[in-house]
């Protein structure tokens, strides 16, 4: 008996919260006016791909007049751009522009984005549908490197800024477009050096948007609106060295274990041994605005977390992409040990790469990989690379203005889409400001269901030719509401 009113009282409780448990999605009252010449933008964006801004790890192989050539082009495409805006180059070959505003008591915004795109994997080129960098437009979408990952943001962003300029727009608060040449790098040349150079000038932004989160199409179960995802901290990174040494010789006459055989059993351990997940902070945060949205049983289960926590944390773990978002994740991406065949190692090394979860941090994972391989011969140490070694980065409000300008600018363009915050699992040159505002955001207003996400840096990049009408749309409205959130 008393089990079952144990029972009852649960349920109770479940219905309560349930019902407790409500939208955050915000009503706009206005949609966007702004007018833009979609097709011209895509135009824009099509030409834009043609230049091979490859970024590669081997930096003699990059082209770099090619990047000078797709600054000729922005120069010759937006004339509005270059004739009322201030353009600074940076380390020869990032763009930094200053658009003045009328306010000089009103902090400055960044919106940024990078011009280098990643190259395509030798073997690959005859699955494109189209050459990867022949900017092909046809009766639905933009295609080639880069209409995803992130010339999309460079030509939105100054398609946005020609129009306002055409209409007649004059910001009341100062605006900056970075545009840097090495974000696939790790953005030490360009981001880096933008970021240092607002440091010493002692300017501090409202905000700052960047890359990041998407607009998701049937990739949230129980949910079937589209989810615009605002990403509000951006995970850390670190790459660990893990080595074991071992005796050398001839392969004929092997030891019982090997420097390879020695690590792979390490590395096997630390794959086995992940780094705790937690459904709290960002994520938690994710679900209190796509929870009230979904279907009463998932709504349940997310109004009540407290009880439900360990079920989600496992349903979660089962999967790459949502285990990415609980915990701090371990990759091991290199490996290396004999010069031949027949010669015992007398070293073999791993690179282990972590991206770091708000919470964690670079200390507590080097660690834990020293408490989980820890034996006779293996050494660990985090390799020192100051623009991609980051600690995860600081959380941005939800409740502050300038998110509320870009949920705001969302639901003017995409009245149908849901909004909620995001933990970035990726990297950004955002990470590089990260002492420039308190309100740095990561989001792309491009849309997204499973398929497109494999097509960045992979094969069929491509973006909808509406949808980047869209995005040049979104990066207006964006603006214009940036300069009246406040006023």
């Amino acid at each position: 008996m008393f089990i079952l009113y144990l029972l009852v009282v649960l349920i109770l409780i479940f219905v309560i919260r349930t019902a407790l448990f409500r939208s955050k999605q915000v009503s706009i009252e206005s949609l966007s006016n702004i007018c833009i010449d979609t097709d011209k933008a895509a135009t824009h964006l099509a030409e834009a791909v043609k230049f091979k801004t490859i970024s590669y790890r081997d930096k003699d192989k990059i082209d770099y007049d090619e990047f000078i050539k797709f600054h000729d082009y922005l120069y010759k495409t937006y004339p509005n751009v270059h004739k009322s805006l201030q353009r600074e180059v940076i380390k020869d070959y990032s763009l930094l522009y200053k658009w003045e505003g009328s306010d000089d008591q009103l902090k400055p915004i960044l919106l940024m984005a990078h011009m280098d795109v990643v190259p395509v994997e030798p073997g690959t080129e005859k699955d494109w549908k189209y050459a990867a960098f022949d900017g092909i437009i046809d009766d639905e979408y933009i295609w080639g490197r880069g209409t995803m990952d992130f010339k999309v943001g460079v030509i939105g962003i100054l398609d946005a800024v020609e129009t306002l300029l055409e209409e007649g727009y004059e910001p009341k608060r100062t605006i900056y477009l970075s545009f840097g040449h090495d974000e696939e790098l790790g953005g030490g040349d360009g981001a880096y050096q933008i970021a240092k150079l607002f440091e010493q000038k002692k300017i501090e932004f409202e905000c700052i948007l960047d890359e990041g989160g998407l607009i998701t199409e049937g990739m949230m179960p129980g949910v079937d609106k589209p989810v615009a995802l605002i990403g509000i901290v951006e995970k850390g990174h670190v790459n660990v060295e893990i080595s074991a040494k071992c005796s050398g010789g001839h392969s004929s006459m092997p030891p019982k274990h090997t420097a390879v055989g020695i690590l792979s059993t390490a590395i096997h351990k630390l794959e086995r041994n992940q780094m705790p997940a937690r459904f709290s902070g960002p994520i938690r945060e994710t679900f209190e605005y796509i929870g009230p949205e979904m279907s009463f049983f998932m709504k349940m289960i997310f109004a009540n977390i407290w009880f439900f926590n360990p079920i989600i944390k496992k349903i979660f773990s089962s999967n790459p992409s949502t285990n990415a978002l609980i915990r701090t994740t371990t990759a091991t991406t290199m490996f290396s040990g004999s010069i031949k065949e027949n010669v015992l190692p007398l070293k073999a090394t791993a690179v282990v790469n972590f991206r770091i979860a708000p919470g964690d941090s670079i200390s507590e994972v080097v660690q834990h990989v020293e408490r989980i391989v820890k034996s006779e011969g293996i050494s660990v140490q985090a390799l020192e690379q100051p623009t991609i070694k980051t600690e995860p980065s600081n959380i941005s409000d939800t409740q502050s203005g300038s998110f509320k300008a870009i949920e705001k600018a969302i639901g003017q363009v995409f009245p149908n889409v849901l909004v909620a915050p995001y933990v970035v699992v990726g990297g950004t040159d955002a990470r590089h400001f990260k002492n420039l505002s308190k309100n740095i955001f990561r989001f792309i207003p491009m849309i997204c269901n499973k398929d497109d996400i494999e097509r960045t840096h992979g094969t069929n990049e491509r973006i909808g030719i509406e949808n980047f009408g869209e995005c040049v749309k979104f990066y207006a409205q964006f603006i214009i509401n940036m300069d009246n959130i406040y006023l």
